[in-house]
């Protein structure tokens, strides 16, 4: 990891950490920016803005790629359901409390709820936009990326809450739900 990336999750670390002691509206990105040593200018070179810093997800854009490298014979809510699901199953487990921690501080935050259903928009974007690239309708492209998002923010709210069940456990349930399984 290079010393930018390395700034970059400090950054992340850094505000997750203040925004749960002293609430999100409460934390200012100064004090983020010096909690990680570092200047108000740097924290926006890698945020536009304080909540992007929760928001960063770099599996976004690997939905839409794991869609598209689905069988394109399959419907499109077989694609984007298995496609997701490849992703849910890759992820690393270490990351689990991070994610746990960012989800249940955006679940209990209403200014971060508004931002994380613009983030899911972008993605949902991505993967109809993949959809429709690869001959399907439009409108149905825009129901299913919007069905898929939907059970899996749901999914991933409800994981955020409980100990017990794994994110993949909670991930794939919820991807089943959504084809009828």
């Amino acid at each position: 990891m290079g010393k930018r990336e390395r700034t970059h999750a400090l950054l992340q670390e850094c505000a997750l950490d203040l925004f749960e002691r002293q609430g999100y509206e409460q934390t200012t990105v100064a004090q983020i920016a010096a909690a990680a040593g570092v200047t108000e200018m740097t924290f926006f070179r890698h945020f536009p803005v304080k909540h992007q810093a929760l928001f960063d997800d770099p599996y976004d854009p690997m939905m839409a790629a794991a869609v598209a490298a689905q069988p394109r014979e399959l419907s499109a809510l077989a694609r984007t359901v298995q496609g997701v699901g490849q992703i849910a199953a890759r992820l690393p487990e270490v990351e689990h409390d991070l994610m746990r921690r960012r989800i249940r501080l955006i679940a209990r935050t209403p200014a971060l709820r508004g931002a994380m259903w613009r983030s899911t928009a972008e993605t949902e974007r991505l993967i109809a936009d993949q959809l429709v690239a690869d001959g399907a309708d439009p409108l149905q492209a825009g129901v299913v990326a919007a069905a898929v998002l939907a059970g899996l923010t749901s999914a991933l709210l409800s994981w955020a809450d409980q100990e017990r069940a794994t994110l993949a456990e909670t991930i794939t349930a919820a991807l089943a739900a959504l084809e009828g399984s």
